[in-house]
């Protein structure tokens, strides 16, 4: 297949779903283009000579530039057009602390982040406008449903790419469609950044129910009503046209709550099984989005004074230290 000529993009970000965008990337446009920051020296130092991240996704073949990987975030950002940020959002403060406003200006920014950064309780795309000035018309969301596992097997994915300028969605998404990516393109920036935020959360319950002993039955009754939180939070959040029931939005939500690969239900299953959310962290040696979410998310589910029982739950059993099979019986008695 004939490789695409793009402008040059920069990936923020060295885990598993980086890993998948390196490979959507570089099976679509030109290697040479592509600019990869890399946290550790030990891995970068791997990395170039293997051709493969030893941390995550050890298959995947990595095909571009051995220079063009680095832990100088600055140079990355400056050789780039389209910037793809792609670190666990808790980590996003950290990885672009050597840049400023003016290393953004004028530049596409990406968000592939599906969480809340927490110091500060807001999106990706909120704190790039906050903190660095980038226009809300310059910044694409990325959404799924779409595991990192899948796209290194080549199993048809689909991805959501949202913006409101269209151009710029279309731009960025025509960089990764290849024969098994499909693309769909949204303006719903906001609504897809925080539903792909409540959908870790509601993964992350599935999980502690699993953990637990409840079965299929249960976790059919446990999404349904997850769904219409969802609904309920991002329509209060913001007005907008758009179809709960659409890819974006359940999609991800399923995909998440259901996948062997959900590292979020992962977690929660160890939860449900006893695990302190310290030894559940420590063992699985990756960041469950979920965890950090749950805390910003019960902040504005305060503040807007929304019912919204399984989000209140999850919080409960995390940051409250409440029983978790306490806190799921009380939970049914509620379902519909």
């Amino acid at each position: 297949m004939e490789k695409k000529r793009h402008a040059h993009i920069g990936i923020i970000g060295s885990g598993s779903w980086a890993t998948a965008m390196i490979k959507m990337l570089t099976d679509n446009a030109n290697p040479k283009q592509i600019f990869w920051w890399v946290r550790k020296k030990e891995d970068i130092d791997f990395i170039q000579k293997y051709k493969h991240n030893p941390a995550y996704l050890r298959a995947v073949e990595v095909k571009i530039d051995p220079a063009h990987i680095r832990s100088d975030v600055k140079w990355i950002v400056q050789q780039s057009d389209i910037v793809v940020l792609n670190t666990p959002a808790a980590y996003l403060k950290a990885a672009l602390s050597g840049i400023d406003r003016q290393d953004l200006q004028g530049k596409i920014i990406v968000s592939a982040i599906k969480g809340i950064v927490p110091d500060e309780n807001l999106l990706v795309g909120d704190y790039l406008m906050q903190e660095f000035g980038v226009p809300v018309e310059q910044i694409v969301v990325i959404g799924g449903p779409c595991h990192a596992e899948e796209v290194a097997q080549e199993k048809l994915s689909y991805l959501t790419f949202a913006c409101p300028t269209e151009k710029h969605a279309a731009t960025v998404a025509d960089l990764y469609e290849t024969h098994y990516i499909q693309s769909v393109l949204s303006q719903d920036a906001v609504g897809i950044e925080y539903c792909a935020v409540l959908k870790n959360i509601y993964a992350l319950a599935g999980g502690i129910c699993h953990g637990l002993g409840y079965g299929d039955n249960f976790q059919a009754v446990l999404v349904s009503n997850a769904v219409r939180e969802m609904e309920q939070f991002v329509h209060v959040i913001e007005t907008h046209d758009r179809d709960i029931k659409a890819s974006a939005y359940l999609g991800d939500l399923l995909v998440t709550a259901y996948s062997q690969f959900s590292r979020n239900r992962t977690f929660g299953k160890m939860i449900g099984k006893g695990y302190t959310v310290q030894s559940a962290q420590l063992e699985m040696n990756m960041v469950a989005e979920g965890y950090y979410a749950s805390g910003c998310i019960q902040t504005i589910i305060r503040q807007q004074q929304l019912d919204m029982p399984i989000c209140t739950m999850v919080y409960d059993v995390l940051y409250k230290q409440k029983p978790a099979g306490e806190a799921v019986a009380l939970l049914a008695q509620n379902f519909t």
